[in-house]
């Protein structure tokens, strides 16, 4: 049986759906899987060679008051891991959170060797599911575990407490106000979703790759930085509204991903400007 073939297990979403498109060009078979399809995982599996972990079901808010919820990324996981016992030479590639598991660094920018020490629910689950990763890891299974920074740009669609970059753009367009938790002075390190599908093709050709990457942009904007970016390039008013302080949320967080970048000759190519404004022209 060929096993040339990609999984993508969560690839209706929006970082799936721009790799798929990637494969598609590359003439690459994408096998894609939604987090439900427990049958079809199974099926797919013997024929790929590389399994792309992308699916979960939570965001640091939704799951902030129902840890309960994280129960259901976990199993997945732990399901996937079972099926891929049998399959020594698969290659597990599984999409961490580069933007919760650190909680709040000592240093900035953070890199892979700092504590993990998650504020949140999610971030807590991520770490879950990277330990047991590991652990499959330690049996000789060939496992890249990837900590993105907040991913952006055009195909992402709308999803409450999630997409920063995405949302703003929709307030703009509507003229509607805007909720910030805290003062906006928090910072995030953002990555266009072009760089993030360019570094995983390179991985996809490293099938005995096992490292552990930070995937960000390196570079660090507040929230209030984000909002006058997404003023200048609408032309539109948005209004901010400041609530209090969340406990859940990273206070500052930008990744280090020096260790990938020498790992595959990469490095980000879109900066945040470029990439807002391709963004808000994919809305149009």
């Amino acid at each position: 049986m060929s096993r040339d073939g990609v999984l993508l297990l969560g690839g209706t979403g929006f970082i799936g759906r721009a790799l798929a498109a990637r494969l598609k060009r590359d003439d690459i078979g994408a096998h894609i899987v939604g987090r439900n399809d427990g049958d079809l995982l199974e099926t797919a599996i013997p024929g790929c060679g590389t399994v792309i972990h992308l699916a979960s079901a939570t965001t640091p808010g939704s799951s902030a008051r129902h840890p309960n919820l994280e129960l259901g990324n976990l199993a997945l996981t732990l399901r996937l891991l079972e099926l891929l016992e049998n399959q020594p030479e698969t290659h597990l590639i599984f999409f961490s959170s580069g933007g919760t598991v650190y909680g709040n660094p000592d240093r900035l920018p953070v890199t892979e060797d700092a504590p993990i020490a998650p504020l949140s629910n999610h971030g807590a689950g991520k770490a879950a599911q990277e330990v047991f990763c590991q652990a499959f890891r330690s049996r000789g299974h060939a496992v890249t575990i990837l900590r993105p920074s907040n991913a952006y740009g055009p195909g992402q669609t709308l999803r409450q407490g999630f997409g920063l970059v995405r949302t703003l753009l929709e307030h703009a367009t509507n003229e509607t106000p805007f909720q910030i938790w805290g003062d906006g002075e928090s910072v995030r390190d953002f990555i266009y979703i072009d760089d993030i599908v360019e570094a995983t093709a390179r991985l996809i050709k490293l099938p005995q790759d096992s490292g552990t990457y930070n995937l960000g942009s390196g570079m660090g904007y507040s929230i209030n930085q984000i909002l006058d970016i997404v003023r200048t390039i609408s032309g539109k008013t948005l209004k901010a509204v400041y609530r209090a302080t969340r406990s859940i949320d990273v206070r500052n967080v930008v990744l280090d991903s020096t260790r990938l970048s020498t790992l595959l000759s990469w490095t980000p190519q879109v900066g945040l400007e470029d990439g807002v404004r391709r963004t808000l022209a994919s809305l149009n």
